[in-house]
């Protein structure tokens, strides 16, 4: 694939070097944009992060999505490049947040077997979760991400892991775990601490430990929706009061999102949505991309959800280059737009080969 053969699917810039409009400063939107997740977890300096992200100003890419160490540095190699950089946070996954774990163990989730997940993480061992619907850990996470936009050297805010635990896998990862998941087992169940059991019980009148399945209960699975759902609208409007937009890495569509980890991301007061449609993972063909952002697409459009998106708040196809060939890229690219996306964005910076780019 001839990079300009890759510009002109992707429907970016029109020629090499050649930015999006509003990054040249006229103010104009561009129709569909570039984006690339970053992380920053490397050794390097400051012209390293300047070749980098020249890559990507080369192939018409508008923004990164950028976590890691030293930011200062690669928000100023991101803006030296003309790229928009946008501050990356996981949100309820606090592994590495040591100063949560050593001062409020009680913050992490528990499972339906009552093992909390900062003792005994699910699956992985950084899978150590907060729980949504206690009240000093939506102060802290809003702290956290309003602290993050008041920084001028930040453009945005990007949430990650922005959701319970996964209690059912992608299926194109059972073989992975050795799992079998076709029902909701309890080990991989969340939340089932003493807030999140109290509160329920104040709202529906019942323990959730004493519902005879809570998997098949509606009004659980709800309060478990909108735990998350007030957690971000407290920090989209810690963002938005910093004059900043927030985004956040969602999974593949509204119904699966709430089905595997109990995240209504179509209810979200987000500025844009980045569905990782990572196709492999689910055992599904490049043609389930389009699918999928349709769906998303659809859901987001009408609005309607009082504190929700506004209506046809833009979606960026999240795309996985250690599943896609540069051909392939291509095709998953056109597949996003044409079902509708504003946009992509690919994990990540360095998994993107010359050949994505040039000839193979």
């Amino acid at each position: 694939m001839k990079r300009r053969e890759f510009l002109r699917t992707a429907g970016a810039a029109a020629a090499l070097g050649t930015l999006p409009g509003h990054i040249r400063g006229t103010g104009q939107k561009p129709a569909f944009t570039l984006w690339c997740w970053v992380s920053g977890n490397r050794d390097y300096a400051a012209e390293d992060w300047r070749r980098q992200f020249a890559r990507l100003r080369e192939a018409g890419f508008h923004a990164v999505l950028a976590g890691g160490a030293n930011r200062e540095m690669v928000s100023a190699a991101a803006h030296a490049e003309g790229l928009e950089y946008h501050r990356w946070f996981w949100t309820m996954n606090r592994n590495g947040d040591a100063w949560a774990k050593e001062n409020h163990p009680e913050w992490f989730t528990v499972s339906r077997n009552l093992e909390s997940s900062l003792d005994k993480p699910p699956y992985v061992n950084y899978y150590r979760w907060v729980c949504s619907s206690r009240a000093p850990v939506r102060e802290y996470l809003s702290g956290r991400v309003g602290e993050l936009a008041a920084n001028p050297a930040i453009d945005g805010v990007h949430l990650d892991y922005v959701r319970h635990c996964d209690v059912i896998l992608p299926r194109g990862l059972w073989d992975q775990y050795n799992l079998v998941q076709d029902i909701e087992h309890p080990e991989f169940d969340f939340c089932y601490c003493d807030v999140c059991r109290e509160q329920f019980a104040a709202l529906d009148g019942r323990d959730p430990l004493d519902i005879p399945d809570p998997p098949a209960d509606e009004a659980w699975r709800r309060f478990r929706w909108d735990c998350v759902t007030g957690a971000v609208r407290d920090m989209a409007a810690a963002v938005h009061a910093q004059g900043k937009p927030i985004t956040a890495a969602v999974f593949a569509t509204p119904g699966e999102a709430r089905r595997l980890v109990r995240q209504a991301w179509d209810e979200w007061p987000l500025d844009r949505f980045f569905p990782m449609l990572y196709q492999r993972a689910y055992g599904e063909d490049i043609a389930w991309i389009g699918d999928c952002v349709r769906e998303g697409v659809a859901a987001l459009a009408g609005g309607g959800v009082e504190g929700g998106p506004r209506p046809g708040a833009p979606l960026n196809a999240g795309l996985q280059l250690r599943w896609l060939e540069p051909a392939q890229l291509a095709e998953a690219v056109a597949a996003a737009r044409d079902g509708g996306a504003a946009g992509v964005s690919l994990f990540e910076l360095l998994r993107m080969s010359d050949a994505h780019q040039a000839n193979h």
